[in-house]
């Protein structure tokens, strides 16, 4: 798989809700209807927008974000595109015990 798609779309009772997929391929309806595109080949942003404004195109930004929420999936689409990205979580400062 290449492309990480995510849609957002407001359900009848206004609350925002989102669909992820991921693509080997973009289709012309993904273009016109996905809110975010990611390009996990080329490691950029084909599309990235929230309901109608277009956010900055910075694809480690929008990774950092997404990670958060869909680690697993972006982790394979890293792996599947031959990169070796290392995952460093945060370090945990341990209590003073004094």
């Amino acid at each position: 798989m290449r492309y990480l798609l995510i849609t957002y779309y407001q359900k009848a009772t206004g609350q925002i809700d989102e669909t992820t997929a991921v693509s080997k391929n973009l289709k012309p309806h993904d273009i016109q209807t996905c809110s975010v595109i990611l390009d996990f080949k080329k490691l950029q942003v084909v599309k990235a927008h929230m309901n109608g404004v277009t956010v900055p195109k910075d694809f480690n930004k929008i990774v950092e974000y997404y990670i958060q929420h869909y680690e697993n999936i972006i982790k394979r689409l890293f792996t599947e595109n031959g990169y070796e990205i290392d995952f460093k979580q945060p370090e945990q400062t341990q209590p003073n015990p004094g």
